[in-house]
């Protein structure tokens, strides 16, 4: 209140001038935490990266980050892009785009291409979708050639097209009632698809078959042993007997999902979760490719306590690790020693982008004149589509 009209006018004038701010449409983005990007190596986890030549995409959605990491000209790429809670992410290879959901009030999806002007090619975001908050959107797939999300707050999956808007396509048959489905709040935690060819082919995780008093959220809400997979044809389970699973996914004619609650990376065979692996901390986010998983693990909400009954809570790690399927061995991980939670896992070819603009190896999302040079031009050849 002291200051003079020309002073607060020079700080008007002054302010929302870093790219990482307007990209993302958060005035804090140029101040994350470096410590955030702070990580420790184990084990193959570059070799197995630049091998198969991936760039790996890694939502950390309490942290409001998404990060990338690849190997570029034989040496580990850490890269970051500031975007409020974002969660599940999609990759269109025909387009060569990469879709995130940022589930916050109201809702948003961003799509990102590579930038062309840059060896790196780092993706950039050329489009935002609004949406309602109300639909508490988590998972994304590609289903047909069209992008659908699970929105949470409605227990249903919705159709996400690329004009806009929304429109619902699938729920479980168990929130039908006299008076129709009930998509008023979320009652199931409907939080992934492992996408088919169809809907009707895809599978869909749940912490719980059947609406009742109790909710997602309530502490007291029961979760050992409660969650599901449903079937989208029949719209009933076909697996029971998990805990809060997430991120299921169909790879080699088989059906994989994170049993979050146990820390462990299963396959369903014949309606029952045989693990394959057990890892230190909330197995959430999961992308397979020939024979390896890359798995995400998170710390504990404290006040969740309950939803990870058999996690080693105070062990465990915000990380991504590298599985082999065969063995169910880990042969490498990436820590994040004061990272917290880890959404999605998604992959793209290095070919098409070593990650994002803002390097680890440059300090957090500062104003550097590569960075805008890059959102300068904005060129990603996408401006005919």
């Amino acid at each position: 209140m002291t200051s003079s009209p020309e002073d607060l006018w020079q700080r008007h004038g002054e302010e929302w001038r870093d790219p990482a701010q307007i990209a993302s449409q958060w005035r804090e983005a140029n101040a994350i935490d470096p410590r955030l990007l702070r990580s420790r190596v184990r084990g193959a986890f570059w070799d197995l990266l630049g091998e198969r030549a991936l760039t790996l995409i890694v939502t950390r959605e309490y942290e409001h980050l998404i990060m990338a990491l690849s190997v570029t000209d034989g040496r580990p790429h850490v890269s970051f892009m500031p975007m409020p809670h974002p969660s599940g992410i999609a990759v269109d290879g025909a387009k060569r785009s990469v879709y995130v959901a940022s589930t916050r009030n109201p809702n948003q999806i961003f799509e990102l291409e590579p930038a062309t002007d840059d060896p790196d090619r780092p993706l950039v975001p050329v489009r935002s979708a609004f949406l309602p908050g109300s639909l508490y959107l988590h998972d994304l797939a590609f289903v047909g050639g069209e992008l659908h999300g699970n929105a949470v707050g409605h227990n249903a999956v919705v159709a996400l097209p690329r004009k806009g808007g929304w429109n619902r396509v699938w729920w479980p048959r168990s929130i039908e009632g006299a008076d129709g489905p009930d998509f008023t709040r979320n009652y199931l935690q409907l939080n992934s698809i492992a996408a088919g060819p169809t809907v009707r082919q895809s599978y869909f995780s749940a912490s719980a078959a059947e609406p009742s008093a109790r909710r997602p959220g309530h502490q007291n809400f029961p979760v050992d042993g409660r969650g599901v997979i449903f079937g989208g044809e029949t719209r009933e389970p076909v697996a029971r007997g998990l805990t809060r699973p997430h991120s299921a996914r169909l790879s080699g004619n088989r059906l994989w999902v994170d049993n979050s609650g146990y820390g462990e990376l299963v396959a369903i065979e014949d309606g029952q979760a045989a693990v394959v692996a057990r890892l230190p901390g909330w197995t959430r986010g999961l992308w397979l490719q020939d024979g390896l998983a890359f798995v995400g693990t998170s710390r504990v909400i404290p006040r969740f306590r309950s939803y990870a009954p058999g996690l080693d809570v105070e062990a465990s790690v915000c990380g991504v690790h590298a599985v082999e399927l065969a063995s169910g061995s880990i042969l490498g991980s990436i820590v994040w020693p004061a990272g917290n939670q880890i959404f999605g896992i998604d992959a793209v070819d290095a070919s098409v982008t070593a990650g994002f603009p803002f390097t680890v190896a440059r300090g957090a999302a500062t104003d550097t004149a590569r960075t805008r040079a890059i959102f300068y031009s904005l060129s990603t050849g996408g401006a005919d589509r």
